[in-house]
């Protein structure tokens, strides 16, 4: 598909935030990127637009019965001002299957690709350079169908907005404290879970306030039949190091695919560290720590790339891993992948994509 992604440009720029002081997805570039869906017209009108509020109506879909997905990816800039993608084809490439999950007409994923890349590069002056800092991309699709009916919408908008962050959690490789979750569940297998879809997160909120009234940062899902096996982080994909071997929990059709959990499987085999794909239960977490074999545990993502964990809280048993410290893995890895992104460290697996 071809299509020349016409840019209207803005008349007034927006003033850049502190680069040092910036959180997580509070400040939002000048532009952002825009295209729509007619059944028999197919994904036409791609256009680079000012960014601003949406015009939605009252009935519009989306509102009513949640068909919505979404990805999330980063631009990074290197220390000699080059501008870096990390695995874009692979965000492209889930957000369709989650078009697909979700009855949404796919996406051409090489205009999408080219699209990013002309909207990152008309916005690369709000690419910080402080240290841990980027880029965030936020691809989006909502249906738009004025109707009230449970039926796939007809018609869709697909955006893309840019927003710079800084590090998702305070003290970026300071252990966190994540909460086990046992009474509420997130999904299910065969339901979305595998899927990047809007009501995956808002199913995740309540369980989520629980737990940061009781002082954890995350919420640990299990499986929803038996509420025995460890599935993922609220925004993470989870890895336990028990004696030697890496393990994180497969596939199973309620688990979201991370890319960054991808890419840490593919660096782990890379350097010859054993790593399995596997279903584990939280008891059998709880006996490796009581054997002394539990000796690291971390959540992988697009946000905080690695976020070492400190403490679990099982049914009121506090799991403390490496005294509350970060271990030598986790911080090996988050250098290596971090150096890879900022072009720091070389690429052997061909991640990067350069503008």
């Amino acid at each position: 598909m071809n299509q020349l992604v016409e840019l209207i440009k803005t008349t007034t720029k927006k003033q850049k935030p502190d680069p040092t002081s910036l959180g997580f997805g509070k400040y939002f570039t000048d532009y952002m990127f825009v295209m729509d869906y007619e059944t028999g017209k197919g994904w036409h009108s791609p256009k680079i637009v000012p960014y601003e509020p949406l015009k939605l109506d009252p009935s519009v879909s989306v509102l009513h019965y949640g068909q919505a997905v979404f990805e999330g990816l980063k631009a990074y800039r290197t220390p000699d001002n080059r501008i870096q993608l990390f695995r874009p084809e692979r965000n492209i490439q889930r957000l369709n299957m989650s078009c697909e999950r979700m009855c949404i007409p796919k996406l051409d994923e090489e205009l999408v690709l080219n699209s990013i890349k002309q909207l990152v590069e008309l916005e690369k002056e709000w690419i910080p350079n402080a240290e841990g800092t980027a880029l965030y991309i936020r691809p989006f699709i909502i249906a738009t169908d004025n109707y009230l009916g449970v039926k796939p919408s007809s018609s869709y908008k697909f955006l893309v907005i840019l927003t710079p962050v800084g590090a998702y959690y305070s003290g970026q490789l300071n252990p966190v404290k994540i909460y086990v979750e046992t009474e509420y569940v997130r999904s299910v297998k065969g339901g979305v879970g595998l899927a990047k879809v809007a009501g995956n997160y808002a199913a995740s909120l309540y369980a989520q306030a629980k737990a940061s009234k009781l002082g954890y940062d995350q919420v640990l899902w299990l499986d929803a039949f038996e509420k025995k096996y460890v599935e993922e982080v609220g925004s993470m994909n989870i890895f336990f190091k028990i004696n030697g071997e890496v393990v994180t929990p497969k596939l199973n059709g309620s688990i979201l695919g991370g890319i960054t959990r991808e890419s840490v499987i593919q660096l782990l085999k890379s350097w010859d560290i054993p790593v399995r794909e596997e279903s584990i239960s939280i008891e059998d977490v709880y006996k490796a720590y009581h054997v002394g074999q539990l000796e690291e545990v971390f959540g992988t993502g697009t946000a905080a790339v690695i976020s070492p964990v400190g403490e679990l809280n099982w049914d009121g048993n506090n799991i403390v891993i490496n005294d509350f410290k970060t271990g030598d893995l986790a911080k090996e890895i988050y250098r290596v992948i971090t150096g890879i992104q900022y072009g720091i460290e070389p690429d052997p697996f061909e991640w990067i994509t350069e503008l």
